[in-house]
């Protein structure tokens, strides 16, 4: 049975599996008050070039996004996102669970742009609405599309301009960063967004969010925040171990443009059996749009998402390639959907 579900159904990649092992019965303080957690976080500002960056460690992508949105706005403001974002779709209302609404615009290739922004601020300019105050987007979009840095930076203007947070979700920041065609690096997460996430459950890690806060006026308390809502772990070393590993030496996009890689042959089998998709996806999400019965054939042989149906009896379906996906199992689903 073939499997491209998703990116962390896997455990954790060997190095940082072996790391976890090495230091099972080392004794360090709790709550990440740990050697660990202070070396990670301090080779996450060297990547970033951000001396002054608060990084906090998270266990989970849901959590992260809660806890930050909620710490960064008063009780009357909302969140701008894209109709698809992560927050809006799979979170079960976390966000608005904190008391902050969330201002979905319509997004085909998943990226907000500026003029979308505009029309939400113009719809929402009086005491008897909510305060439009952060923007949300994630990199890679759920769409597996990617944002180039004059996309983020034009977002970032008007942010600026206009006294808006702009967050970025990072949970596939590897694969954005690693994709064909990206321009975008660690400095320029740090440079144009107030806070981002760099992803580790769906990167190679068993679990955990890095939080990069590179806006200061956001810095003070912040803990405090995560240990309201229950995210502050006690062995929180756990979490800093992963990340000293995999940003050890370049392994973290090392895994993901090996996992981008393995999407960019599966796309060119797709294309060469005319199958259409929905996205133009540059990184290691693919969503092909099949006929319902060959979709229910291939269940037999591929575990993989059904996103929606479609006209003409068509569905589209969700492929994800991972860190630890074989080439070769990528060649065995080009063959099974050659045969249907």
């Amino acid at each position: 049975m073939l499997y491209f579900r998703n990116d962390y159904s896997e455990g954790a990649h060997p190095e940082i599996l072996s790391a976890l092992c090495d230091t099972n019965l080392i004794k360090t303080p709790g709550y990440g008050h740990d050697d660990y957690c202070r070396r990670a976080a301090n080779r996450i500002r060297e990547l970033c070039r951000a001396p002054e960056a608060g990084v906090h460690f998270l266990f989970g992508g849901t959590q992260v996004n809660k806890v930050a949105i909620g710490a960064f706005l008063r009780p009357y403001e909302a969140v701008i996102a894209p109709d698809c974002g992560h927050i809006n779709v799979h979170e079960v209302g976390a966000i608005e669970h904190n008391g902050h609404k969330i201002l979905p615009c319509s997004c085909p290739d998943g990226k907000l742009t500026t003029d979308m922004i505009e029309k939400v601020l113009d719809q929402n300019n009086s005491e008897q609405a909510v305060v439009p105050r952060l923007v949300f987007l994630s990199n890679a979009t759920e769409l597996g599309t990617v944002y180039s840095r004059a996309e983020l930076e034009a977002l970032h203007s008007l942010c600026e301009d206009r006294d808006l947070l702009l967050y970025c979700d990072g949970a596939r920041l590897g694969s954005a960063i690693t994709a064909v065609g990206s321009d975008l690096s660690f400095p320029d997460y740090a440079r144009i967004c107030d806070a981002f996430t760099i992803g580790g459950t769906k990167n190679g890690l068993l679990f955990g969010e890095a939080l990069v806060v590179t806006n200061t006026a956001l810095q003070e308390g912040f803990r405090y925040a995560m240990k309201q809502q229950g995210a502050v772990l006690a062995k929180g070393r756990l979490l800093g171990v992963q990340y000293e590993t995999v940003l050890r030496d370049g392994l973290y996009l090392r895994l993901a443009r090996h996992a981008n890689m393995m999407a960019d042959r599966l796309r060119q089998g797709l294309a060469d059996l005319g199958i259409s998709v929905l996205s133009d996806s540059t990184t290691n999400q693919i969503f092909p749009i099949l006929a319902a019965s060959d979709a229910a054939k291939l269940r037999e042989q591929c575990d993989f998402e059904i996103i929606e149906p479609m006209n003409n009896n068509r569905v589209c379906i969700r492929f994800v390639t991972s860190w630890a996906t074989k080439p070769e199992e990528v060649e065995q689903l080009i063959r099974i959907l050659g045969q249907l």
